[in-house]
């Protein structure tokens, strides 16, 4: 059929312009969800409900089928719309609601390759040597089951996960520091791909969280660099940086600053950045540490510079930590930990116990019993519970008590542990 257009030429009409008008809207809508549901199948029926009255006509009109005035439900099976297409415009009805646009989907095809794609990636990740480990499965259990493994392979991103695997191997196989651009380019070439907001870092820092215990996802900047740094990633190795009182030490710049620090009884706080620039030699035989800041201040208030030389972790132990604990005991000196009565508390105390050779400080059940005793706020614990290899007795007591106590509570004590 031929046509003149607005402008006075002569066009093809092929009849699926027709098709763009208001009364077959629903109808076509309905026929796209079905073939989209089945994947092309024309053997089911579609409704349109209280058709007005332009709709029954243009139904009546490509169905030859009259349906009466005011009828609540005109029923089409998909078949004879399909026929009705054909004659009008000389397409199947899948390539009419093609050219209408958007494109026909094949949701079976669809939900077949995501199955597919997602059942890889799990089998090629099962393939790591850190399948061995429960935080790694779990890990790989969560982005299965809350969708993100879904997400992934259907934005074409599923290599991802792959490369998340890669970076967490990486860092399984290291055995100092690494800073995050290097840590991110050795895996992908990329230095900014474990920046913040990509998918890759969002997938490690979630392992990260199951590996070290720390609970839920990171949420500030300042979680997600902590635990990057728990991990031995130096995210700012400005940022990174662990709270000394008393240590003094020998080398040049950071040595005569904690040295001149010590002289005082002054907390200092010394960085990565100076750590590994301004390297210092620690000669103190033995060395208390703590989680919380509020027992090195109330040391450096109660008894300055007569306290014996203190580190602080500040919750997670930071690289600085890590490397300035190695040089006490790479001087021969011993540390001596104590922590929160919690489980990530004591998650700590076991990994500086391991990785320093640290001996607990008032960390036993007994010690808890009396905390739990002295401690006139009661705050349940929460989390997954933790073992306490230095004193099998300790975990079991707290999750029979449930409760935990924090550092601070026990300050007075700790302090006279200082001053003695």
């Amino acid at each position: 059929m031929t046509r003149v257009d607005d402008e006075g030429a002569m066009t093809h009409d092929d009849g699926v312009g027709r098709f763009r008008a208001a009364e077959y809207r629903r109808l076509l809508a309905a026929a796209r969800r079905s073939l989209e549901r089945t994947g092309g199948d024309l053997g089911g029926a579609v409704s349109v409900e209280a058709p007005d009255g332009a709709e029954r006509k243009a139904i009546i009109g490509i169905t030859g089928q009259y349906r009466p005035d005011g009828v609540a439900r005109i029923t089409v099976r998909l078949a004879d719309l399909d026929t009705a297409v054909r004659e009008t415009t000389g397409r199947a009805l899948a390539q009419l609601l093609g050219e209408l646009g958007p494109p026909l989907r094949d949701l079976p095809r669809e939900r077949e390759r995501v199955s597919a794609g997602r059942e890889a990636t799990v089998r090629s990740s099962e393939e790591s040597f850190l399948n061995a480990l429960d935080w790694y499965r779990a890990w790989l259990g969560e982005i299965t089951k809350d969708g993100t493994l879904t997400k992934l392979v259907n934005a074409g991103e599923a290599a991802r996960v792959g490369q998340a695997v890669r970076v967490l191997e990486a860092l399984a196989g290291r055995a100092g520091p690494v800073q995050l651009a290097e840590l991110a380019a050795g895996v992908t070439g990329d230095t900014k791909a474990l920046n913040h907001g990509t998918t890759l870092a969002t997938l490690v820092l979630r392992a990260l969280a199951l590996r070290t215990g720390a609970g839920g996802r990171p949420a500030t900047t300042e979680q997600r660099r902590e635990l990057w740094d728990s991990c031995g990633v130096i995210v700012d190795d400005l940022a990174s940086r662990v709270l000394v009182l008393n240590l003094p030490a020998e080398g040049a710049g950071l040595g005569d600053w904690l040295t001149s620090a010590a002289a005082r009884g002054v907390p200092f706080y010394a960085t990565l950045q100076q750590l590994v620039a301004l390297p210092v030699t620690v000669r103190a035989p033995a060395v208390r540490v703590c989680e919380n800041p509020a027992v090195l201040r109330r040391a450096a208030a109660d008894l300055g510079a007569a306290s014996p030389p203190l580190l602080c972790t500040e919750g997670q132990p930071s690289t600085a930590f890590h490397r300035l604990a190695a040089a006490v005991t790479r001087g021969g000196g011993q540390l001596a930990y104590h922590g929160d009565f919690d489980w990530p508390g004591v998650a700590i105390a076991a990994s500086v116990m391991s990785r320093h050779g640290a001996r607990p400080w008032r960390m036993s059940a007994a010690d808890y019993a009396l905390a739990a005793l002295a401690d006139t706020d009661y705050v349940t614990l929460s989390g997954a519970p933790q073992p306490t290899p230095w004193d099998p007795a300790l975990a079991e007591a707290m999750a029979a008590a449930g409760r935990a106590v924090y550092e601070e509570a026990v300050a007075d004590t700790l302090i006279a542990d200082l001053a003695n």
